[in-house]
């Protein structure tokens, strides 16, 4: 059963916000160009749009939490554990998803690739942080 009491909302919020960050790093300065050409679209065929980042925060916070969670229940509050729960839940869902889209919307795989590593490295990112935070 998985252990919601007594997780600890700030690192929540610490871990969706540096989720924020990583996302600005990895979509801008990291491989925004190699993103953009991945989806085939220059930087001036993107429409800003609050949507996006909304549905992202939600989605993101969800993710933490249900992570914080799984931490909590399995007893792996610690940085190793946040950083090993983090790769296998990384890779063993959200790449694994991500790849099996790919296959079947032709994504190719440079965009395989930026795609599925910010979320595994996103991911991690949010254990290591859950998991100093004790």
């Amino acid at each position: 059963m998985l252990e919601f009491a007594g997780l600890n909302w700030l690192a929540i919020l610490t871990a969706t916000v540096a989720a924020f960050v990583l996302g600005w790093l990895w979509y801008g300065p990291l491989f925004g160009q190699a993103w953009l050409k991945a989806i085939g679209k220059s930087a001036d065929e993107i429409e800003p749009s609050p949507w996006p980042f909304a549905i992202t925060f939600v989605t993101t916070l969800l993710t933490c939490i249900v992570l914080a969670a799984l931490m909590n229940s399995l007893g792996m509050m610690s940085l190793t554990g946040g950083i090993v729960l983090g790769a296998v839940t990384g890779i063993g869902f959200a790449a694994a998803s991500l790849a099996s889209d790919s296959a079947f919307c032709g994504w190719g795989t440079p965009l395989f690739l930026i795609l599925s590593g910010y979320r595994v490295v996103n991911i991690i990112v949010m254990g290591a942080i859950l998991g100093v935070w004790v």
